[in-house]
């Protein structure tokens, strides 16, 4: 009898181990289905953004359910882990998904906590495409993280150049979260373009969970600086543009991608706040796209409210809906739902996306030398395009 049981108790771990590696499932109906991972922040300081990010995957999914592997159809299936906006929560999210059976990952939005999740896929030989998560230290050192956005060097060196050639700026207040790697990597990168074109900047960082920033806001007027450059998150975001406001601070903002949401647009509303942004899609770039996804949002009562309640199309959601087709392309590529046959099919995809045309360096980040810079209509509510920044690959 124990001979009996060990058998089986071996033959049960076989079988996790195999679904763990991303076996094909069977579900009871005799479908197949293909799992993938979703590593996004629904709790937390980024949730507004991970939402928006997992809004674009999940409307390009009811567009396109099943793909076709080997000659059979599979179902797709998302698997959701939650990494909390947290790198300290971010390995147990990852090790759930891969736990799950997933054959590949989409996410994160935020560049941490893809950080801290990135060695887990790689452990586990999962790709990982990496949506907005812009940060060069993603994919460094790590074969399995791809990523379809612009990096931050390129998008610091954007706004510092926006500051010199709009503003005619020479000082500059950079303001980030103390130890928060996106924000004090943007910020490094602002300052070596900024300083390189004859500018000054003075740098400040504040503890995490701050709320009151009235300091910080005045020590930038009192020392001249002629525009404030704050990558912060969403959540950051909005309580320093609202305090800005009540302090009457006239200095123009510039912001990275995380302030492209329409929680930071709603806290400029009806002030003199002048805030510019660097984002990855503007809405109008593709009709057929901004139709369809604002008919999925006003139609879907968990959408909308995940959109924060309007229609304001985030160009994290554009990018959402590009990799999970990214996604689908490797799976085609690899004909397999094996997880080191998308792994190895996934570098050489390329896409023409709404964002853009899409495909891979040997690093695993994507060839992009465009951004829009978006300034904030505060009269309206509404993001206005301001310009298309490109640069020579």
């Amino acid at each position: 009898m124990k001979k009996v049981l060990a058998l089986i108790l071996a033959c049960l771990m076989v079988c996790m181990l195999f679904t763990a590696c991303g076996e094909t499932q069977v579900e009871e109906t005799g479908e197949k289905v293909i799992k993938l991972g979703v590593f996004e922040p629904a709790t937390g300081d980024s949730a507004s953004g991970g939402k928006k990010e997992m809004l674009g995957v999940q409307y390009a999914h009811s567009q396109t359910p099943t793909i076709d592997i080997a000659g059979e159809t599979y179902k797709v299936e998302l698997v959701y882990g939650d990494n909390g906006s947290d790198a300290s929560k971010a390995p147990t999210a990852a090790s759930q998904l891969v736990s799950e059976g997933v054959a590949m990952i989409l996410g994160s939005y935020g560049s941490g906590v893809s950080m801290a999740g990135g060695p887990i896929f790689n452990d586990a030989g999962l790709a990982a495409l990496g949506i907005t998560c812009t940060n060069p230290n993603v994919t460094a050192g790590n074969d399995y993280y791809y990523r379809i956005c612009f990096l931050d060097p390129f998008q610091g060196s954007v706004l510092a150049n926006f500051a010199v050639d709009k503003f005619a700026a020479k000082k500059a207040y950079l303001l980030g979260e103390q130890g928060n790697e996106y924000d004090q990597g943007l910020i490094a990168f602002f300052e070596q373009a900024f300083v390189a074109a004859g500018g000054e900047v003075i740098k400040a960082s504040f503890p995490k969970d701050s709320s009151d920033f009235t300091t910080y806001l005045n020590q930038a007027k009192n020392e001249g600086a002629e525009v404030i450059f704050t990558p912060v998150s969403i959540a950051y975001a909005t309580q320093i543009v609202s305090q800005a406001a009540k302090l009457g601070i006239e200095i123009p903002f510039l912001g990275s991608d995380t302030l492209d949401d329409n929680k930071v647009l709603e806290a400029t509303k009806d002030t003199n706040i002048k805030l510019y942004v660097s984002t990855f899609y503007q809405e109008g770039g593709s009709p057929e796209f901004d139709a369809g996804i604002k008919e999925y949002i006003n139609t879907n009562a968990d959408a909308k409210t995940a959109n924060g309640g309007d229609d304001t199309i985030s160009a994290v959601t554009a990018m959402g809906y590009d990799a999970y087709y990214v996604a689908l392309e490797a799976i085609k590529a690899a004909d397999s739902a094996d997880p080191a046959a998308i792994k190895a099919a996934l570098g050489a995809v390329t896409y023409e996306g709404v964002s853009g045309a899409i495909a891979f360096d040997e690093i695993g980040d994507a060839k992009r030398d465009t951004a829009y810079i978006k300034t904030a209509d505060t009269a309206n509510g509404a993001w206005a395009l301001e310009t298309v920044q490109t640069v020579a690959e």
